[in-house]
Parts: structure tokens; C-alpha cells; sequence
């Protein structure tokens, strides 16, 4: 029996341990995980008070399994089922059924090869070593910045198989305790069967939250307390029916709330990423406590013989499998051939799976968990180091140049967008009113849909690769208010258009630094000169009139005003309160001008 001295330090210290490893991960600019990894693993070998079974004891796992189900819930927000289309969709699919039919294969014949296991056991690190995961593949992701196709394909895999494969793993583990050899479809049958109530309770989830949502204000802050509160008892309603169940229902109410009306991500960023950060640091450092050094000693070798087949064979052959007959060129073929790190959801499983095994005395169960740990330490330190450098090499970054949201698609904005467009900027245009955003989508522009945060600084951001928010809207008033919004929730800067009266003095801490343009150049000068014929052109900065709209157009450029400089990488540079950006050889000016003739 523990004191309550040893479990106020135990879970102090698991704490400490969690954040203090991703603030110092955050600052060597490497995943969280090649930190929390091993300060667990370090903090169980040299302490007794990092040790979470003695701390939880029965209650452990179930608590990692509801843990898990809250981070792939906030997985499934971020996810949009529109993407899913054409080559994409076909790929995506491909890779969780090809993944966990293949991958789990050769991960199970690895395993029984190299480990001195039983074939069961093979089996089940076979079925675990099968995930990837969302929670460690985005942050790569987001590292290296690869093309959007290939980033959402990758996220749309982690997300995905991680539950599917945990379902199965659950049907793995009761034939394995059953003692018997059930049949293929029987199996088979447990598993739609598991699946129709993960799925049966993300619907309802997601119905209860919907009835919810009619009678909350939005931005509400009992909002994200609900989704919590739900995830949590429809995850542990459905594990308590089958196991691993909680996931599915997880993800998918994820997926399906995002879509709800009247539902604000700005819930999930201001409460549900907080939470999921801290998750993810006390898990890892807690599944990684319950390896001893005795227990991975003995497997470490075999275990990275393990990681290198499924790196070197494995990914490589699912990869070529789930892109064949696609659209996608072979530079990114080879990069999903090169990113399949392991995450929480195999850590999560194989501790939960081990013990039991273990305790029915199935042979070499009690290498499951620390051959996982291995893989997973493996896997995530070898892309994390090597996922930049590829993605050089088969050129499958996206480029460095500036990817603005334009929110307003008033006339002028809409040709404002036009020009960044011939600029060689990748241009996004949102506008609350349908009219407008009918009037951008006819132009031709790309019209980020539902709404603007959503759009600008939701998961979708990351993933359109937005840098820069410009408020050009006609509303003073919102321009104001989203820019205080926005300012610490976007990687990039906010901008707005000048207003047409001076600010209250009392919101001056609020948009100092932030306007655009010149102090005579306001929204309704703007709109006046266009009025009067004025049009948004382009010409060179160092002269040359043989790439210049200016040109092409006759405009007098004496006669305009300058908004913005495209640097020749295509960095976006606006004229803002702190003056006018210098031009270099190379730059592109975007100039208010009135055409001539």
C-alpha cells in the first residue's frame, strides 16, 4: 500500500516529467516524443515513484484507453471527409486496408523470425506494429511541410488505421485468451460487430452534442467541457460493451462534430489542445516508466531488427501497393514509402495486451511492451531526423512562398487576389456573405469554406499552409475584433485594412502595428479610387517592363500607390504603419494604379 506522500510525488514528478520534456523538445525544435521517451523510460529505471501500475493499479489501462480516445476525438476534428476525393480518397483507403493486412504480416512473420516468442504473441506485436498515429505524424509533418495532398493523405492514414488496428488487436487478444482457435470469420464477425459500435456511439455522441450545442452560446466555455465529458462517457460506454470499441466512437464524433451547426473550433483550441498536450506527455511517460532495463536489454536487438524490417521492407511495399494506378508522381510515392512513425496508440495497446498475456502465461508476451517501446523510439527517431532531408531531396516540400487568406471578397479584394495570383502567390479567399463567395468562386479564386477561424486558424491551416490573414472586409468593426482574435492563433501575421475613423485609444493596444498600407490609403479611400477606375497592377521592381502587368497595361506607376513587394522567393512583404519594405532586384511591386487609355 502506498502512501499518500509517495503518490502526491509520484504523479508531481509524472507531471514535471511531461511538460518540462515537451518545453525542452519544443526548444531543441524535435517531436515531443524523442524526448518524453526516454525521461520515462529514465525516470522508471532510477525512481520508484514513476511507476503508474503501482500508482493506478487496475484502473490504469482503462484510464489510457479513455486518455487516448479524448486525442483521437480532437484527430477527427481537424479531419475533413471533403478531402477524401479522386486518387486521394483511393490512396488513403489503400493504406489502412493494405497497411494492416500487409504490414501486419511481415510484422508478424519479423517478429516470430527474430524474437523467441510463440506465434501468438507474434501475431499480436505483429497487429500492434501496425499503427502509425495522427499525434506523431502531424508535428513531422508540420516540421518538414510537405506538398497538401500528401500531407492529408498521411494524416487522414494515421487517423485511421490507429483505431481500426486497435479493434483488431482487441479481437486478436480474446481469441488469444480463449484458448482456442476461433475461425477466420468469426473473427471477422467480431470485428463488424465492434466496428457497428464504435461507430453506433460516435452517432450518438454526436446527436447528444448536437442538442447540446441549441442550448449553449457559442465560445461558451462549458462547450469544450461537454465534448469532454462526452467523449469520455461514450468511449467508456463503448469499451464497456467491446473492447478498444471507444476509439472508433472517438474519431468519429470527431469527424461528424466538426461538420455540426453552430459548432466553433475556437472550443477546441482554447480547451481541448491544452488538454490533449498534457495527455500525450503523461502517457508516454507513463507506458514508458513500465519498461524495466532487465526487459529491454534482453529484446533490444531483435527489436530493432524488428523496426528495420518494417521500415526497410514493410512501408516501402505498401506504399508502391496502396499508390499504384494513382496520379501521384513517383518523388511522392517515395516519400509515403518514408514516413511511418509509431505512436501513442501502439504504446497505449501493447500496454494494455501485455499484462493480461502475460499473466495466462503465453510465451514471450512479456516482450510485447518493450519491443513496442523500441519500435516506437526507432521509428520516430529515424524520420524525425531523416523526414526533412527526403523530402528535399525528392522535392515534395512545399515552397517557402507566402500563402495569404484574403477574408473579404469585396471588388478590389477580389482583384487584389487576382494579382498576388499572377504574382506567383497561392492565394485563399473567405467571405461570410454567400453572394460575395459566389462572386470569388466564379473569378476563379479558391473560397475557403464554412467559417473564417475554422478556416484560419483551425487544423485546416496547417494543412492549407496559410502564413499571412489579411481583413479586408467593409465591417470596421470586425476587421478589429478578428484581428484581436487571430493575432496569437495564427503562426503567421494578421493585417487589416485601414478603418475609415480613428480608433477608440482604449482598443489601441489592439491594432497597433496591424494596418495596412499607407495612413492615407484607408478602406474607403480604397474603394473610392476604385471606384474612380484605379486597378491593382503589377510591375518589376528593378524595372524590366517585360514581366510587368504595368506595362502590359499602360499604367503610369508615378500614378498609384505601392501595397505590397513579392520578394522573388514569393514572400508576401505589405506596406504597413512602419513603413515601406525596400525593393530588390527581382521583387514584384503591387501597386493601386489607374490604367491608361
Amino acid at each position: 500500500m502506498l502512501t499518500g506522500e509517495q503518490i502526491f510525488l509520484g504523479f508531481g514528478l509524472i507531471l514535471v516529467l511531461a511538460v518540462g520534456s515537451q518545453v525542452l523538445a519544443s526548444r531543441l525544435n524535435v517531436p515531443s516524443l524523442v524526448v518524453l521517451l526516454p525521461v520515462g523510460f529514465l525516470a522508471g529505471a532510477l525512481t520508484t515513484s514513476v511507476d503508474p501500475e503501482r500508482l493506478l493499479g487496475s484502473s490504469f489501462e482503462p484510464l489510457v484507453s479513455l486518455a487516448v480516445a479524448v486525442i483521437l476525438y480532437d484527430v477527427g476534428l481537424g479531419l475533413d471527409p471533403a478531402h477524401l476525393k479522386g486518387h486521394t480518397g483511393r490512396t488513403v483507403v489503400r493504406l489502412v486496408w493494405m497497411g494492416t493486412v500487409l504490414t501486419g504480416v511481415i510484422g508478424t512473420m519479423a517478429a516470430f523470425l527474430l524474437l523467441d516468442v510463440s506465434r501468438w504473441t507474434a501475431l499480436m506485436l505483429g497487429v500492434i506494429l501496425v499503427v502509425s498515429g495522427p499525434t506523431v505524424v502531424g508535428p513531422l509533418l508540420h516540421f518538414v511541410r510537405p506538398a497538401d495532398r500528401l500531407q492529408r493523405i498521411l494524416v487522414w492514414e494515421g487517423s485511421l488505421i490507429d483505431p481500426v488496428c486497435a479493434v483488431i488487436g482487441a479481437v486478436v487478444f480474446h481469441a488469444i485468451l480463449g484458448g482456442t482457435e476461433p475461425s477466420v470469420g468469426e473473427q471477422f464477425v467480431r470485428f463488424l460487430l465492434s466496428m457497428l459500435v464504435g461507430l453506433g456511439g460516435g452517432a450518438l455522441g454526436t446527436l447528444v452534442l448536437w442538442l447540446v450545442l441549441r442550448f449553449l452560446r457559442p465560445g461558451e466555455i462549458t462547450t469544450a467541457t461537454v465534448q469532454l465529458a462526452l467523449v469520455v462517457g461514450i468511449a467508456a460506454g463503448c469499451n464497456a460493451l467491446m473492447d478498444a470499441t471507444g476509439l472508433i466512437s472517438a474519431i468519429a464524433m470527431g469527424v461528424a462534430a466538426a461538420r455540426l451547426p453552430g459548432f466553433d473550433l475556437r472550443d477546441r483550441r482554447t480547451f481541448l489542445e491544452t488538454l490533449v498536450r498534457l495527455i500525450l506527455g503523461l502517457l508516454f511517460v507513463s507506458i514508458s516508466a513500465t519498461v524495466t532495463p532487465a526487459s529491454l536489454g534482453e529484446v533490444l536487438a531483435p527489436a530493432l531488427g524488428v523496426a528495420a524490417v518494417l521500415v526497410v521492407l514493410a512501408r516501402p511495399l505498401l506504399a508502391a501497393a496502396a499508390t499504384w494506378r494513382t496520379d501521384l508522381p513517383g518523388r511522392e510515392r517515395a516519400f509515403i514509402g518514408w514516413m511511418a512513425p509509431r505512436g501513442i496508440v501502439a504504446a497505449a495497446t501493447a500496454s494494455a495486451f501485455a499484462g493480461p498475456l502475460t499473466a495466462e502465461g503465453v510465451g514471450g508476451a512479456d516482450q510485447i511492451l518493450p519491443v513496442t517501446f523500441t519500435v516506437i523510439v526507432a521509428t520516430v527517431t529515424l524520420y524525425g531526423l531523416t523526414a526533412g532531408p527526403v523530402a528535399e531531396r525528392l522535392r515534395v516540400v512545399r515552397p517557402a512562398s507566402s500563402r495569404p487568406l484574403l477574408v473579404g471578397a469585396e471588388p478590389w479584394g477580389i482583384d487584389l487576389a487576382h494579382a498576388l495570383q499572377r504574382a506567383g502567390i497561392e492565394v485563399l479567399v473567405w467571405d461570410g456573405d454567400e453572394e460575395r463567395s459566389r462572386t470569388a468562386h466564379a473569378a476563379g479564386l479558391r473560397h475557403a469554406d464554412g467559417g473564417l477561424l475554422p478556416a484560419a486558424v483551425g487544423t485546416d491551416a496547417e494543412a492549407e499552409g496559410i502564413t499571412m490573414v489579411l481583413l479586408l472586409t467593409s465591417e470596421d468593426d470586425f476587421n478589429l475584433l478578428a484581428s484581436a482574435a487571430l493575432r496569437d492563433r495564427v503562426e503567421g501575421p494578421v493585417y487589416r485594412v485601414r478603418p475609415s475613423t480613428t480608433a477608440d485609444p482604449a482598443a489601441r493596444p489592439l491594432v497597433d502595428g496591424d494596418l495596412l498600407f499607407r495612413r492615407e490609403l484607408s478602406r474607403p479611400a480604397l474603394q473610392r479610387r476604385y471606384a474612380e477606375g484605379f486597378r491593382v497592377l503589377l510591375r518589376p521592381a528593378d524595372g524590366d517592363p517585360a514581366t510587368a502587368d504595368a506595362a502590359a497595361d499602360g499604367a503610369d506607376p508615378a500614378d498609384g500607390e505601392l501595397l505590397f513587394l513579392v520578394r522573388r522567393g514569393g514572400r508576401l512583404v505589405p506596406v504597413t504603419d512602419h513603413g515601406r519594405p525596400a525593393a530588390r532586384p527581382g521583387d514584384t511591386e503591387v501597386r493601386l494604379a489607374r490604367p491608361e487609355g
